[in-house]
């Protein structure tokens, strides 16, 4: 997933800024709604496409005569919002795993598609929905379509920007949809891990080369879980999270930065539910903090370019050190020691020889 998920957010007005991109998400007004709260995002713009009928009216696209899909035309700014980010966005927006239509809506003027413009834009598509697809998230396949954008039709302006000129009306259809109680269900699943790594977090290059997004930005584009934790200190359930007892070689980075902090060389079985270590890999990526909020002072442990709240260390671990490095898995993405080079971490493979 290439560059940064999210650069702080700007505002670039420059026409020589702006790219287009066309998603089918179901009904249209949901849609638009959804890629318009999307830093970067200026505008999405609901029409028609998928079918052969020229400049196709909403009544005959919804009896389902034309073969038209509905889709929003979406129109950002690829240096604040990537692509890659917008793939993320729509599939953490619909039910990808629906051929009939989307939630309460049937037929194939409902169905889900991306519809791509050049050979990137395809290739990237490809790949997100094969890693979807592949991540376990749902129970069945992934079946959203990915077509070449013939052309494009708006909608009649009644349907443009409906969620703001009809908002009670859209706020009682999209709750009767199904649609929010979904993505809630098979999105705030604190089980769940980012599954487009490069898409949702970034590669680690060094400090000079790395910018957080702003906590806005980052709230928005993180499971619930994963921010509360980085950015709020929360602390996750004991031995209900993905990390506590892997047993995989390979290193443990940043969740938003990629810096890497600890590696399986030096994690062990402590007991309490969380992956723990007896040390980072570099005490260049940590930072120590006193920690004040329960009953007793604690030390905390934060990622020092990031800035995440990872956990805290204790005095009480094994041999050699005699600590305790007691971590949040919703803070770590880690790297198998088989992926190590190709994610760029091939300079700590010397810590398995």
């Amino acid at each position: 997933m290439r560059t940064l998920l999210f650069l702080a957010a700007l505002t670039v007005s420059s026409p020589l800024l702006a790219a287009e991109a066309y998603f089918a998400g179901g009904c249209f007004w949901c849609t638009e709604s959804d890629f318009e709260e999307l830093d970067g995002v200026s505008e999405a713009i609901s029409g028609f496409a998928g079918g052969d009928e020229k400049n196709p009216s909403y009544e005959d696209v919804a009896h389902g005569r034309t073969g038209h899909t509905e889709v929003v035309k979406v129109i950002y700014d690829p240096t604040v919002v990537s692509y890659g980010n917008l793939l993320t966005w729509f599939w953490q927006h619909i039910d990808p795993t629906d051929p009939n239509g989307q939630f309460v809506d049937r037929g194939q003027q409902y169905r889900s598609a991306i519809f791509y413009q050049t050979e990137a834009e395809k290739t990237a598509a490809l790949a997100s929905r094969k890693a979807l697809d592949e991540s376990g998230r749902f129970d069945k396949p992934v079946v959203t379509e990915i077509t070449e954008l013939n052309a494009f039709y708006p909608a009649e302006d009644y349907h443009q920007d409906y969620y703001k000129t009809h908002s009670l009306k859209y706020k009682y259809y999209r709750y009767r949809s199904g649609r929010d109680q979904f993505l809630e269900e098979h999105w705030d699943d604190p089980k769940h891990r980012p599954w487009l790594t490069e898409q949702v977090t970034q590669r680690w290059q060094g400090p000079d080369q790395f910018q957080r997004p702003s906590d806005e930005v980052l709230k928005k584009a993180l499971p619930k879980l994963v921010y509360q934790v980085t950015r709020e200190d929360a602390t996750e359930r004991a031995f209900q999270n993905e990390y506590f007892d892997n047993k995989a070689e390979g290193i443990y980075v940043d969740v938003i930065s990629g810096e890497p902090l600890f590696s399986s060389t030096d994690q062990y079985k402590s007991g309490t539910g969380w992956p723990s270590f007896t040390k980072p890999i570099d005490k260049e990526f940590v930072t120590l903090h006193e920690d004040n909020k329960l009953w007793a002072t604690r030390t905390e442990v934060r990622s020092r370019y990031a800035d995440s709240h990872l956990g805290h260390v204790f005095s009480d671990g094994p041999a050699p050190t005699g600590q305790r490095w007691c971590l949040n898995s919703a803070a770590l993405r880690f790297v198998p020691k088989a992926e190590m080079e190709k994610q760029g971490y091939v300079e700590y493979l010397a810590l398995f020889q």
